[in-house]
């Protein structure tokens, strides 16, 4: 199995950013995975992603994730959601926010895919470490992209990457 890295570290801890600052679960897993992959094209340059200026999901990848009548709904719902100083895509489903890169919906189940499986079951220990973490912090620095990156990512992220990837061994 490979181990917990940097991917993971950042979209565990996003996600624990989120559901401080008041969002649901899903839409903290949404949010985190969201957070770790555009952090993952900012170090190789965005080259491969596109910005959209409405929903531009391929309709076949709709098809297979969403049944036919909420697929509507969920494009006239495409919209930028501000977390403090950040801004992401996002879709609503089932009053739910659900965010969006590329071509791509961010769902707890792709969250569970990327994220948790790597924990190998013992992603909850992990969240409730993450989630102390973050609730240690002062609102301030969570609402701030630079501040999260800076102060509370960025000087844990190869320890914990590190901690988390023995914790599965």
């Amino acid at each position: 199995m490979r181990p917990v890295g940097r991917f993971q570290v950042m979209a565990t801890l996003q996600a624990a950013r989120a559901c401080a600052l008041g969002y649901s679960i899903e839409e903290a897993k949404s949010f985190g995975l969201n957070r770790a992959i555009f952090y993952a094209a900012a170090k190789r340059g965005f080259k491969h992603l596109r910005r959209p200026t409405k929903l531009t999901l391929p309709k076949w990848k709709l098809i297979r994730k969403f049944p036919k009548e909420d697929i509507e709904k969920i494009e006239k719902s495409f919209s930028i959601e501000k977390i403090g100083d950040e801004m992401a895509y996002c879709v609503k489903i089932k009053d739910k926010k659900f965010f969006v890169i590329g071509d791509e919906i961010q769902t707890p189940e792709e969250f569970k895919k990327q994220i948790e499986s790597r924990f190998q079951g013992k992603f909850e220990e992990a969240w409730k470490e993450a989630l102390e973490i973050v609730k240690s912090y002062d609102k301030g620095v969570l609402l701030s992209q630079r501040y999260f990156f800076e102060v509370v990512y960025k000087p844990r992220r190869d320890e914990l990457a590190k901690k988390w990837s023995e914790m599965v061994k």
